[in-house]
């Protein structure tokens, strides 16, 4: 047995998008032991429900990340609408659907460029980022902000997209998926990526089920589940197929993002075509009560929102279940008997958004 050793790891490290600590049990260069420590940003967001309204949270918790600030929105009105028994108009339905893909399309592409930036292909990280940039163009084109949108409302949404900004849209991803499938040849064929990648980060199916893994995360270990499947917005109305990887490692979770990046254009296009008429809103009166429980498919994997409400304007709770705090526990399992050098990329391949998690 070599010298045991503990090494701070971040909170700050040029890796790390966000700040994260773990204190690593080192044996020579084998990590032994990973012993996580969060609430660096922790800013007390669930609490704000004794102060702010149940329309005036909306704003609080789409706040809760920035890079999934729509679904965030989108989860809580959903919750709030079956404690009313809402039915929100088709046409909203599809449009919460198509501004969800658009931020998966955003949050991938984001990923993509870190996981280029941690290997030093800088030129590969512009390239991601070059193409994020005109994502959020649409988002900015058709919501008025570039990462927190605010059309959101219980009962709908409060923008519309005419035909002209949607055929638009599709006409630019059609331009922009050439363009991406030529920049993710990179991550799939290159000999230096696939050295990284694969074989390191292997977490079996088993495993997988057992810490509780979710999205990209557990789909990249043989686990077929999707909870878009569920139907929630327009998801019912539209065909595509659960994406999978049985590699169970890193370069597993790459894939499956790079194939989700792909999906995601295709059901815009669907979204698109399929589009009704009609109004984007519907009056919604008086106070919830009761309770709901929402499950949500975020880019990182799977969201819960949880509200009760008492009949007043003040909620009694509302909570969120986060992807990367359920990936928590797979991401230390992974991290047993790495080499201290993969740490960093083993972080970045469950997608960590640590405000999402402390919230």
């Amino acid at each position: 047995m070599g010298k045991r050793t503990i090494v701070p790891f971040g909170p700050q490290h040029p890796v790390l998008p966000e700040p994260i600590h773990l204190d690593l049990v080192l044996e020579d260069e084998k990590v032994i032991e990973a012993i996580p420590s969060i609430g660096f940003v922790h800013r007390g967001l669930e609490s704000l429900i004794s102060k702010r309204d149940f329309n005036d949270y909306l704003y609080v918790i789409e706040r809760t990340c920035g890079i999934c600030s729509f679904m965030h929105g989108m989860g809580y009105c959903e919750a709030v609408e079956r404690i009313f028994d809402v039915e929100i108009p088709d046409r909203a339905k599809y449009l919460r659907t198509i501004w969800c893909e658009m931020s998966r399309l955003h949050s991938h592409l984001l990923w993509l460029g870190l996981l280029a930036d941690a290997f030093g292909f800088e030129a590969l990280f512009y390239q991601c980022w070059r193409m994020r940039e005109k994502i959020l163009d649409m988002f900015e084109a058709s919501t008025g902000g570039r990462v927190i949108f605010s059309v959101n409302k219980v009962g709908g949404v409060l923008k519309d997209m005419d035909s002209a900004m949607l055929k638009g849209f599709v006409a630019e991803f059609d331009s922009m998926e050439a363009d991406v499938r030529k920049l993710t040849k990179v991550f799939l064929k290159d000999y230096t990526v696939k050295s990284r990648l694969k074989d390191v980060g292997i977490l079996t199916k088993e495993e997988a089920i057992q810490l509780g893994a979710v999205g990209p995360m557990m789909r990249a270990s043989g686990i077929e589940l999707d909870t878009r499947r569920l139907g929630y917005c327009a998801y019912g109305d539209l065909d595509f197929d659960i994406i999978t990887s049985n590699d169970c490692d890193s370069f597993g979770r790459c894939k499956v993002r790079i194939e989700e990046i792909f999906q995601s254009f295709s059901l815009i296009r669907q979204a698109v075509d399929k589009i009704p008429e009609g109004n984007i809103v519907v009056p919604v009166k008086g106070n919830p009560d009761g309770e709901a429980f929402v499950r949500v498919e975020q880019p990182r994997g799977e969201a819960i929102y949880y509200v009760k409400a008492n009949g007043t304007k003040f909620l009694d709770r509302a909570r969120v279940r986060t992807p990367t705090f359920t990936n928590l526990s797979p991401l230390i399992k992974i991290l047993q008997g790495c080499d201290y050098a993969d740490v960093p990329l083993l972080i970045l391949t469950i997608d960590p958004c640590i405000s999402c998690t402390e919230r």
